[in-house]
């Protein structure tokens, strides 16, 4: 803004952090208000609209890049209150279709911690930006305006109902309870198509307190992936050390296989998949909290870009589309779309007509390849409903199943698989020359036949030695490769190695 322009104001529903983010992103240009149903919680508490904040969280190295952009120095503020930066895949033992993962030198990274703690270092960092407020307590009702113009909300709040909010922008990042739809057609607006693809999953945490001297040496996250091709429901089981030694610990399973809240049937269940060492792990641990379990995670995806939006709306976020929260790529998704929002501020300004449309056309590539690439795996499990994969999506898969069979043996592919597993690069990165070349001289052969848990590692842990060598990091880690930066206009990568919530 200069001192000529008048003031700008804008909306935000939804204090999540795809809410949080586009305010800071807004902040450069307007006032900007928050509007949540909830109290916003000081510090690192759980959040009543936020009931997926119980499972576990992955922040994958192309979500962080995106937020640091947004947000200076937030890596640093999240470590140092207490969430911890982990190289991939060297702090990482994960199983996934293919077979066991080799533990190399850093690839890429992700950060480690709670949903309430990550999500309270950036609430903290935003709200405490200048010109930004919140508004707590209070839900939206009704958009302002009409099929042409949104010109603010209508929200109740607890001293008054049908306060009137004014605004030059509107952006609903208000999550998978979204009203947008409605709101809109409530203006007017319609052919605004939605689609679902659901495989059943339902997941379940539990938080245990992790083994003296576990946290000190760098434990590393455990995972055991299910295998979308064969026929039977798709389990999964993960440990992640978080702040406060702490291990957290979430299952999960399609439809015909899913976990229970029966706190006695936790371990057994990680045991009983693909590979037990998850439950090995976890036997004997002291448990600190009761089983969180969630339903209704099913992949859906509203095509706002191909509506005919009125100007000054845009959504983001879980608003936009939810994916099944094992692939970890709604947090990323929202910073990268939010990234590519901030680009076109920047070129466009705030006032610029149309912004809001072309705000939403801005986000678009990042959700739609996600979103691809989520359904073409969930859609293979028994009973999983919805649209069918396109043409062309079994040739597909078959170069990538290529290609995550040589990342269990070959330093090169693993790479090329963390690069676009983390959202750092598109998955055309795999279609590169070189990457080709690695793939089609690809094989398991020499592949782990077993956890690649260090001597220590399994020590600490309390289980005893496996016989033969399981290939596990004993040697220096390597430096840091170097990354491409994040660009906003890319799409992001497909699912994510590891079992998480969004």
């Amino acid at each position: 803004m200069t001192q000529s322009s008048p003031p700008r104001h804008a909306v935000v529903i939804g204090g999540s952090l795809a809410g949080l983010l586009a305010a800071a992103v807004l902040a450069e240009y307007a006032t900007v208000t928050v509007v949540d149903a909830d109290p916003l919680p000081e510090g690192p508490a759980p959040r009543r609209g936020l009931p997926q904040a119980r499972h576990t969280h992955l922040l994958w190295s192309g979500g962080a890049r995106a937020i640091e952009k947004i947000l200076p120095g937030i890596t640093d503020d999240w470590t140092g209150a207490g969430a911890i930066r982990r190289s991939l895949p060297t702090d990482l033992v994960t199983k996934t279709a293919q077979g066991w993962i080799p533990r190399c030198g850093e690839k890429q990274f992700n950060i480690s911690c709670s949903r309430d703690l990550l999500d309270s270092v950036v609430r903290a960092r935003v709200t405490g930006l200048k010109g930004v407020s919140t508004l707590e307590q209070s839900r939206v009702r009704a958009l302002e305006g009409t099929a042409a113009r949104v010109t603010g909300v209508r929200v109740d709040t607890a001293d008054e109902e049908g306060l009137l909010l004014a605004a030059d922008l509107v952006v609903d990042a208000s999550g998978r309870g979204s009203r947008a739809r409605t709101w809109l057609q409530a203006l007017g607006v319609t052919g605004i198509r939605q689609a679902e693809v659901d495989s059943g999953l339902v997941y379940a945490t539990r938080i245990f307190e992790a083994p003296a001297g576990a946290h000190e040496m760098g434990f590393p996250i455990v995972n055991v992936q299910s295998d979308p091709r064969v026929p039977v429901p798709g389990q999964t089981a993960t440990i992640v050390p978080i702040e406060n030694g702490q291990w957290q610990a979430t299952l999960s399973g399609t439809r015909g296989g899913q976990p229970t809240g029966d706190p006695d049937r936790f371990i057994p269940f990680a045991k009983g998949i693909r590979d037990p060492i998850v439950g090995e792990l976890l036997e004997g641990k002291k448990p600190l909290t009761d089983v969180a379990v969630t339903q209704g995670t099913a992949n859906r995806r509203i095509y706002f870009e191909k509506a005919d939006l009125p100007d000054g709306f845009f959504a983001v976020g879980d608003s936009v589309a939810t994916f099944n929260p094992l692939y970890g790529q709604g947090m990323t998704v929202a910073a990268q779309g939010l990234l590519a929002v901030r680009s076109l501020l920047r070129q466009k300004g705030l006032a610029h007509p149309g912004f809001g449309r072309e705000a939403q056309r801005a986000i678009a590539p990042q959700v739609s390849t996600a979103w691809e690439l989520a359904t073409s795996q969930d859609i293979l499990y028994p009973g999983a409903t919805g649209m069918k994969p396109r043409a062309g999506t079994g040739l597909l898969n078959a170069y990538v199943n290529r290609l995550m069979t040589g990342a269990t043996t070959h330093e090169a592919l693993t790479a090329a698989l963390f690069k676009v597993l983390t959202m750092s690069s598109a998955p055309t990165h795999w279609l590169s020359p070189p990457v080709v070349w690695h793939v089609l001289r690809a094989s398991d052969r020499d592949a782990l036949k077993a956890p690649p848990l260090t001597a220590a590692e399994r020590a600490v842990a309390g289980l005893g030695p496996v016989p033969g060598p399981s290939g596990p990091v004993t040697g220096p880690v390597d430096p840091v490769d170097p990354v491409d930066p994040v660009d906003p206009s890319d799409p992001v990568g497909p699912a994510d190695p590891v079992g998480q919530a969004r």
